[in-house]
């Protein structure tokens, strides 16, 4: 009994004071408009990593009180808690992973193979980050914070450019904490893996921040299945449902990451319908491609700052804001202004050039046809290759670095 109310003490502090710095504001504004009063905000600074740590913290405690934890030193437990490489921006680091190699004393010891590739890992996320996903931040930012309408096309290619900048810009930090990480020989979890080869929503959340899906999955889904009693399909279908709400909530404190949330969680329970009760196999084609444009909906109430930024996007994406197609087509297809059809530039309203097309078609060669970053990895091999490749890619990473650039997931 006792240990129950220590767990329940460890649980409600740690989440009461991720919702006192986190969530306060957003409680009073929603207070605020609800009863019609003038509250003032708190206007809290976020302390660094809190939504990460927190998590750590509370997965430490639940498994000290299932007795499956074997490490218990106060000094590895600290290390654990504040190692710097992971701390800001995950991957969410589970005890059971990390704090034993902390006491491995093989550990201690200089290792130049794991320096090696540490800086190789380290160098292909920089190059993510400052070369491929702050390029499409440019246009993403435009998109969604200062341009007042979007047609068909820019519409399209800014919310493409957004999801191409959160993958390559989240996937870079983990590739760069795990890099770091290997300098002092410890060995982080794969995070990302290949996300946007997904053929099904559910497979695209396995690959997708890893290590925060299966702390939702242990930590969240199962607890809240075991507190809705006997097990059964419907049963399982509303803990995903809660589950991934949680999850967008835990992202951010707006209704805008709850409707991300409430997206994500109702393409995983059709999904999981789909797959018990109609049993009809889908093209991995047709599936890839309703899997990655379902995330980018998604996506765009993840990335706007307002509701009118999300809508805005969205309207422009289904043709309401009219069509302007390449001014050369106009001499054979005039006939399609009768249609609210024009010819002009593609891409004015987003200040991008005709190189957009070239930078979206990459991206999704690259993150369609390539090794990702794990699998290059695990296939490491220490020559002059690999030794060029580091020194190419950080190079050009570091005189890339002219302006202020933070990760996205800094603000989480």
């Amino acid at each position: 009994m006792v240990r129950k109310q220590l767990l329940a003490i460890g649980i409600i502090g740690n989440i009461a004071l991720l919702g006192y710095f986190k969530y306060s504001d957003f409680f009073i504004e929603n207070f605020n408009f609800v009863f019609n009063l003038n509250k003032e905000l708190l206007n809290l600074a976020l302390p660094l990593a809190i939504s990460f740590f927190t998590f750590q913290q509370i997965a430490y405690l639940v498994d000290s009180f299932r007795y499956e934890i074997k490490e218990y030193s106060l000094l590895n437990y600290g290390i654990f808690v504040s190692f710097f490489p992971q701390l800001i921006a995950g991957p969410i680091v589970h005890h059971k992973e990390v704090m034993p190699q902390f006491s491995n004393i093989r550990n201690k010891v200089i290792n130049y193979q794991n320096i090696a590739l540490g800086i190789f890992i380290f160098s292909i996320g920089l190059f993510k980050k400052v070369i491929i996903a702050d390029t499409f931040a440019k246009w993403a930012n435009i998109g969604f914070d200062t341009s007042i309408t979007l047609t068909f096309f820019e519409a399209w290619a800014t919310a493409y450019a957004y999801i191409f900048q959160l993958y390559f810009d989240f996937s870079a930090y983990s590739d760069m904490a795990i890099g770091l990480a290997l300098l002092f020989n410890i060995k982080l979890p794969i995070n990302f893996n290949s996300s946007y080869k997904a053929t099904s929503i559910t497979q695209l959340w396995n690959r997708w921040h890893i290590t925060l899906s299966k702390f939702i999955h242990k930590y969240i889904f199962k607890p809240i299945l075991n507190l809705l009693g006997t097990y059964s399909f419907s049963k399982s279908l509303l803990a995903i449902f809660l589950s991934m709400l949680i999850s967008g909530l835990w992202h951010g404190a707006s209704w805008l990451f709850i409707i991300f949330g409430f997206i994500n969680a109702i393409a995983l329970v059709i999904n999981q319908i789909w797959k018990k009760k109609f049993k009809i196999k889908i093209h991995k084609y047709i599936g890839w491609m309703l899997t990655f444009n379902t995330f980018v909906i998604s996506g765009i109430f993840f990335r706007a700052n307002e509701w009118a930024d999300a809508i805005k996007v969205i309207k422009g994406m289904f043709g309401f804001n009219g069509i302007i197609l390449p001014s050369f087509l106009s001499s054979n297809f005039y006939f399609l202004k009768d249609y609210n059809i024009t010819f002009g530039y593609l891409f004015e309203n987003i200040n991008a050039d005709k190189y957009i097309i070239l930078w979206l078609l990459s991206a999704f060669i690259v993150v369609l046809f390539f090794n990702n970053s794990m699998q290059l990895r695990d296939n490491f091999k220490l020559n002059y290759k690999t030794l060029i490749i580091s020194v190419i890619l950080f190079s050009c990473s570091i005189l890339s670095l002219n302006k202020f650039s933070e990760f996205i997931y800094f603000n989480f």
